[in-house]
């Protein structure tokens, strides 16, 4: 087959429920699942949290980073750091959990190379909307870093199963984008549980356009995706050179050029970047 061929096989296979993902990822859609309900209490998401030692990790480190942290107090539990983030930014943790589950069965080393350099790009991005949202669109932050997380998830699905048909992650950026981005990524977000809000933001980021100065959340997360200074390996878009991007930082938003808001903020971009790496 093809690589359009090999596409479409795995849109059948996504639209009939059959995606394949590794054991492992079954348990965090239950956690996430789990943090979604309205009734979900502290003590018991605490609780959940605590049960991944990685997730329990990331979660205190996340609440004790500069951007969750003004006061400067550090805590150790992971009931302070529930209580500190809120359930929402932990919705956001566990869908990082999930996206590098998803290419954590790769062996081949080229593929694992680019799904590591897919998920430096999706962690910077997370990081800038974060940012870009409080400081600039005034979107929903909590909301903004978790659309930068899962805005390539179709991508890392891609990746792993990349080893079942070889040469599906080759080819011009452009095939994927046109024939296989759009289906597969709309379907891998479902089964994944993403709110229909924030699918639409990717959805919007697929298009390419957004108001200049940006007002939404998809404007907020195809900024960033712009401005992360590590490029998508699977797209043609060069993150902090794009013209567009710089065209965009020319604009005065709020008290200041965008660029001066970026450099302010560049602690609160490291430590939410570093946090996502872990």
């Amino acid at each position: 087959m093809d690589r359009l061929d090999i596409f479409k096989v795995l849109i059948a296979e996504a639209q009939r429920g059959e995606m394949v993902f590794p054991a492992n990822v079954n348990a965090s859609l239950r956690l996430q699942e789990a943090l979604a309900d309205p009734d979900c209490h502290v003590d018991l998401a605490a609780r959940l949290i605590a049960a991944d030692p990685l997730l329990a990790a990331r979660t205190v480190a996340i609440a004790n980073s500069v951007a969750y942290n003004r006061s400067g107090t550090e805590i150790s539990s992971v009931r302070s750091a529930v209580q500190r983030l809120g359930v929402r930014t932990l919705q956001t943790l566990v869908a990082a959990l999930l996206v590098r589950q998803i290419g954590s069965r790769i062996e081949d080393s080229s593929l694992r190379a680019r799904a590591g350099q897919l998920w430096e790009h999706t962690a910077h991005t997370a990081a800038l909307a974060q940012v870009i949202a409080r400081r600039v669109t005034h979107v929903d932050p909590d909301t903004a870093m978790f659309a930068g997380v899962v805005h390539e998830v179709g991508g890392f699905y891609l990746l792993s199963r990349a080893e079942e048909f070889p040469g599906v992650a080759d080819g011009e950026p452009e095939e994927w984008v046109m024939h296989g981005e759009v289906e597969i990524g709309r379907l891998v977000l479902e089964r994944l549980m993403v709110p229909e809000s924030v699918r639409r933001a990717v959805e919007a980021m697929w298009t390419g356009l957004r108001a200049l100065p940006p007002e939404t959340l998809g404007d907020t997360l195809l900024l960033a995706d712009d401005l992360a200074p590590v490029a998508s390996p699977l797209h043609t878009r060069s993150g902090a050179t794009s013209p567009l991007a710089a065209r965009t930082i020319d604009f005065v938003v709020g008290d200041g050029t965008l660029h001066e808001i970026l450099a302010e903020s560049r602690s609160d971009v490291q430590s939410l970047y570093a946090v996502l790496m872990l």
